[in-house]
């Protein structure tokens, strides 16, 4: 064969090969993929193929052939993912963060003051937008939210494109969006008909918790859930307190007795902590099937206990994890509370072998979507799921040598060591760079409500620290 011939050839294969490959938008090659499947299915040289925000396919080196994308990212045997999902937080109490800590029964002595002072629109979309970027650069794709205003919130993470489930809060006493429980319900209901068909926003409604809400309101709250078909997110079985006036309220009953007695257990609640439950408590979780968020590091911080959290997952209870608000636990990220669930239940348990790194890695993701009731939709990189997914650098420092994927993120990872944060398949952050939000000006807002903050503490006489 002439030289020109086998050039037209070879030219002529290539044409026919790109011909046949199927488009996409976005190809990831060469990675580590913990798809987090059934079977938890680990493809090393793998690829995960993405069109119209959902996954097409995920193998392989063989799939870089069959599929021709319009952004290839080639990761070098980085760990491939489904994004983090944080179960529970207030994202917007981060103009909060590192005030206060440590003083003793915070929330009633200090946040709630602080908040009726200062929680404003403002205020609200500040601490939102830098909860973004912060989850974001973390590798969190879905985030869980109580807090006021969510309308607020619900802008922010449009803007950014994650998604969110955003619980507009109700509480019996008066609050900066609302003067009365029935105004918070009212509010709640609003919001939730403006975003409830947001492809990425599922709004909600946030009953404080059982101690700060009447019977009849959660009874209440609970009937529009079922008529509206969204999820409630309420603290449950969290403190000293609301265990002492639920037992008060009922003659002894635990907080997750009176809440099931009361008729507000179900399948489309989410309750945050759950501390104080016993068995009997646990076997009401699963009969309800009932979503846990498991937040560690803000149960360690405040000294609240350990949740029986092995107890539920060998219960079968959707348990997930969440990092609660900034305030609690300093970080938004659950990257950064592996490591303390991997750690502290075998310390609570004295077991080793307890909680190892492949459960809590499930917990992150696909236990977290069973939590939030969205496991089929996200949790996993499988073909027909939503393409949130996240690239975490196995080269830095802390994460060299990578034996077991698993035992890195749990022992090793931070939420620095996040490359690239994909949600519906839009690439939010590559190489550590936002793409959809500007993040110095968000910093730069958040910095001028801080010096607000500051004046509002020292003229109520409090210190600054």
């Amino acid at each position: 064969m002439s030289l020109s011939r086998a050039f037209a050839t070879t030219l002529l294969a290539a044409a026919c090969s790109a011909y046949a490959a199927d488009p996409a938008d976005l190809m990831i090659t060469d990675g580590t993929v913990l798809t987090m499947n059934p079977e938890n299915t680990v493809f090393e040289h793998g690829t995960v193929v993405v069109s119209d925000g959902k996954i097409v396919a995920v193998g392989g080196p063989e799939l870089t052939a069959k599929y021709q994308a319009k952004k290839v990212l080639d990761v070098k045997g980085d760990i491939v993912m489904p994004g983090l999902i944080n179960t529970h937080t207030h994202g917007s109490m981060t103009v909060f963060r590192s005030l206060g800590d440590d003083v003793p029964d915070r929330l009633h002595r200090y946040i709630f003051p602080l908040e009726n002072k200062l929680v404003s629109r403002d205020m609200v979309r500040t601490g939102a937008n830098l909860a973004n970027i912060e989850m974001i650069k973390g590798g969190v794709t879905t985030y869980a939210d109580m807090y006021y205003f969510e309308d607020e919130v619900a802008k922010t993470v449009d803007k950014a494109g994650l998604r969110a489930v955003l619980g507009e809060t109700i509480i019996n006493f008066p609050v900066a969006d609302a003067q009365t429980p029935e105004e918070g319900i009212a509010y709640a209901v609003r919001f939730i008909h403006k975003y409830k068909d947001h492809p990425r926003i599922t709004p909600a409604f946030a009953p404080h918790a059982p101690y700060t809400n009447t019977t009849e309101n959660l009874q209440k709250i609970a009937a529009l859930s079922e008529e509206l078909n969204v999820p409630v997110m309420i603290h449950l079985a969290e403190t000293d307190r609301e265990k002492e006036e639920i037992a008060k309220r009922t003659g002894g009953k635990s907080p997750v007795q009176y809440m099931a007695d009361i008729g507000v257990l179900n399948n489309r609640l989410l309750a945050a902590h759950v501390i104080m439950a016993d068995d009997n408590d646990l076997d009401l979780l699963k009969k309800y099937d009932v979503g846990v968020a498991h937040n560690i590091s803000a149960n360690t911080k405040s000294a609240k206990g350990v949740a029986p959290v092995t107890q539920m997952l060998e219960k079968g209870i959707r348990t997930g994890l969440g990092t609660d608000g900034p305030m609690s636990s300093n970080t938004l990220t659950t990257m950064n509370e592996l490591n303390l669930v991997g750690k502290i239940h075998k310390l609570e348990t004295k077991n080793r072998a307890a909680m190892p790194p492949l459960t809590v890695v499930e917990m992150a993701t696909k236990g977290s979507a069973r939590a939030l009731h969205m496991d089929d939709k996200i949790g996993s990189l499988e073909t027909g799921k939503l393409a949130d997914i996240i690239v975490v650098d196995t080269k830095a420092p802390n994460m060299v040598p990578v034996y077991s994927p698993y035992a890195a993120l749990v022992y090793g990872a931070n939420g620095a060591n996040v490359r690239h944060t994909i949600v519906d398949g839009v690439i939010l952050m590559e190489d550590r760079q936002l793409l959809t939000v500007n993040e110095n000006e968000i910093i730069q807002d958040a910095q001028r409500l801080a010096e607000k903050v500051r004046e509002t503490v020292r003229a109520s006489g409090e210190e600054v620290k």
